[in-house]
């Protein structure tokens, strides 16, 4: 992956390779010899590393050590929605073998191909062209609403998740953890929280939702504008797909470096699209006539970073995370701006 930079195996994170590579071995045909093992450094939540050998290169994703809250770092999950996704228009790298059994590494882990590519960090692309920017977004547009084209029971993911009441589950978990992680009142949240159950929409549209669908989250091709991977499907579930086109519209609004931002871009002359533009061409691919209700799916985008980042800052607080002493509470800013979008026509 270019950007992507590789080290040694952290202290917290070492494991027995060579019981890796021996199960490596029998469970993965034509795996290879000689296994090296180094680690991805930075932005995953569950651990990732390179695995190289005689054969060829592999990438192994682990739960992270410790206690973890049931519903997280569902590597098992990951697997499974890649492996059903092989054979779709969607491109996912190959999957190779599964561990649920935590004994063996320490956690459960899943092993697919490597793929050499580009993840672009910054929204903005300003390396490229023009020309290559409407490329790399239409492609961004284009795999979203082939994702949410596939027909979930056809590949298998019948019990992948609930078809019906999507967003008053997701309202409530993320409203639980929120209270679970809360250090402060903060009043935009407490809005949210109230508002949010009366504007859900009427539609119950089903899709495989993505749950974390931007740019950062997608590979491009080493040199081509071209996708050839969709990752980081850690919080994947049957969902509604317009929760997935919020989420990835928030680009548009979005101030955060780290996240994603298009702050600052010539629409006119960049080659980026509008957010007009880009809502419209998901909505032709997907045979949609228009979105009712948009500022709800970007307030709920929203509401649902803003609880993350108070449990990000909860779990700070606590000294569980490296930089403890200059954690700063990202939830307020995140709360406002989710309640400006979810008000902004009133």
């Amino acid at each position: 992956m270019s950007g992507a930079r590789l080290a040694a195996v952290s202290e917290r994170h070492r494991f027995d390779e060579a019981r890796l590579a021996d199960w490596l071995n029998r469970h993965v045909e034509g795996f290879g010899k000689d296994m090296r093992v180094r680690q991805f450094v930075g932005g995953a939540s569950n651990p990732t590393f390179m695995l190289s050998t005689d054969a060829g290169d592999y990438v192994l994703r682990k739960k992270p050590p410790g206690q973890l809250l049931a519903s997280a770092h569902q590597v098992d999950r990951e697997y499974r929605v890649m492996a059903a996704l092989r054979d779709t228009g969607v491109p996912v790298p190959v999957m190779r073998a599964l561990c649920d059994d935590p004994d063996l590494i320490g956690t459960a882990f899943y092993v697919m191909d490597y793929l050499e590519g580009r993840i672009f960090r910054d929204a903005t692309l300003p390396d490229l062209a023009p020309s290559e920017r409407s490329a790399v977004y239409d492609q961004l547009n284009a795999t979203l609403a082939a994702l949410h084209s596939v027909d979930h029971r056809a590949v298998g993911l019948e019990d992948y998740g609930r078809p019906t009441g999507y967003f008053e589950r997701q309202i409530a978990r993320w409203t639980k953890q929120y209270r679970g992680a809360e250090t402060e009142r903060v009043r935009a949240m407490e809005a949210l929280i109230a508002e949010l159950p009366g504007r859900i929409p009427a539609e119950e549209a089903v899709a495989i939702a993505h749950g974390d669908y931007r740019l950062e989250n997608v590979m491009f091709h080493p040199t081509e504008p071209r996708l050839i991977a969709v990752l980081d499907w850690e919080l994947s579930t049957i969902g509604h797909p317009l929760a997935d086109l919020g989420y990835n519209g928030f680009m548009w609004h979005s101030t955060s470096q780290s996240w994603g931002t298009l702050g600052g871009v010539d629409f006119a002359t960049s080659g980026i699209p509008s957010e007009d533009e880009y809502v419209a061409a998901y909505c032709r691919r997907t045979g949609r006539s228009g979105i009712e209700d948009w500022s709800f799916y970007l307030g709920f985008a929203v509401f649902r970073l803003a609880s993350i980042s108070q449990g990000v800052y909860a779990r700070a607080l606590a000294g569980t995370t490296p930089n403890a002493g200059e954690a700063i509470n990202g939830c307020p800013a995140l709360a406002e701006q989710a309640l400006a979008l979810l008000r902004r026509y009133g």
